[in-house]
């Protein structure tokens, strides 16, 4: 799906093996998808960000083709640091040591994390269509709870969620892919096909709800630290949210969230994509590529 320039990659971290695709030469910059997709989610954005820059897709664990390791009784092991670990360790192995970052949903979240746990590796960092974890579970009301069911289901106990969701695992990812302002037809079929074949297999839905058990438990707890010790976003910081989203709907705007949680409030910018929801990268990809592109030149 990106064109013959990229080449799949495998690398292992710490006994977890990261899937990737990597094109293009030049400033290194790492892709990271949201649930419940995986690297091919950036197929319209990956080939022309490689005609600047070295580009890497990644899967996250639990995700695509990357390892599914045990969650653990903590959840630690699908924890946003185990996450942005695993990706600092594949970018340190493909021989970048300092990089730009941008993630959507889940990934923005890894991200998110990242620019805590590894700021001297952050050179710059877009966030896509989300509000910070922390502040999602301080700050639930009506409307985000309504749009945003799927947090609350999946951080069920097992096996609750995941027997649930087995009774038609297809009808549970074409709702998803087709929620938070978006429709099903956003999606390409061949991307389509991709989150099919990874979605029918029950160890990845697992995976991929343990992300968000994770969310709401020990991720919370890291939040907490990192706030009670000062620790702030230092690098440029970019942040887009779709139209018709929820994220953009919420009463404090994007920036209004972000700028505090910033050393310096000021580097962080943003904007609307307008014609889009969540899925805001294939939605408009256009409009969405253009905002990239102006903040990696900058």
């Amino acid at each position: 799906m990106f064109g013959a320039e990229f080449e799949p990659i495998d690398v292992v971290v710490d006994g977890v093996r990261i899937h990737a695709v990597r094109g293009g030469d030049g400033p290194p910059v790492l892709l990271l998808h949201g649930f419940p997709q995986s690297h091919v989610m950036w197929h319209r954005i990956a080939p022309v960000l490689a005609r600047e820059h070295t580009v890497v897709a990644a899967d996250l664990r639990g995700y695509g083709d990357s390892d599914r390791p045990d969650a653990g009784a903590d959840h630690a092991g699908y924890a946003f640091r185990a996450m942005a670990a695993d990706q600092v360790g594949l970018m340190a192995a493909l021989g970048f040591d300092r990089f730009t970052v941008i993630g959507h949903d889940r990934g923005a979240r890894v991200t998110h994390r990242m620019a805590l746990d590894h700021p001297d590796r952050v050179e710059r960092l877009a966030l896509l269509d989300i509000l910070p974890t922390a502040y999602v579970y301080a700050n639930v009301d009506r409307t985000f709870a309504t749009a945003y069911y799927h947090w609350f289901f999946l951080i069920q106990p097992a096996d609750l969620p995941e027997r649930l969701i087995a009774g038609d695992p297809r009808y549970f990812l074409y709702r998803s892919l087709g929620s938070w302002g978006s429709g099903l037809d956003a999606h390409a079929p061949e991307a389509l096909r991709e989150y099919e074949r990874v979605f029918d297999d029950p160890a990845a839905r697992t995976a991929m709800i343990e992300d968000y058990r994770a969310g709401a438990s020990i991720d919370l707890e890291h939040d907490a630290a990192s706030t009670t010790a000062g620790h702030r976003i230092a690098a440029p910081c970019l942040v887009l949210w779709g139209e018709r989203g929820v994220v953009g709907r919420h009463r404090h705007g994007p920036l209004d969230v972000w700028r505090p949680l910033a050393t310096e409030p000021e580097l962080v910018t943003g904007s609307v994509i307008t014609g889009a929801g969540h899925f805001l990268a294939e939605e408009n990809h256009a409009d969405t590529l253009a905002a990239l592109q102006a903040f990696l030149r900058t």
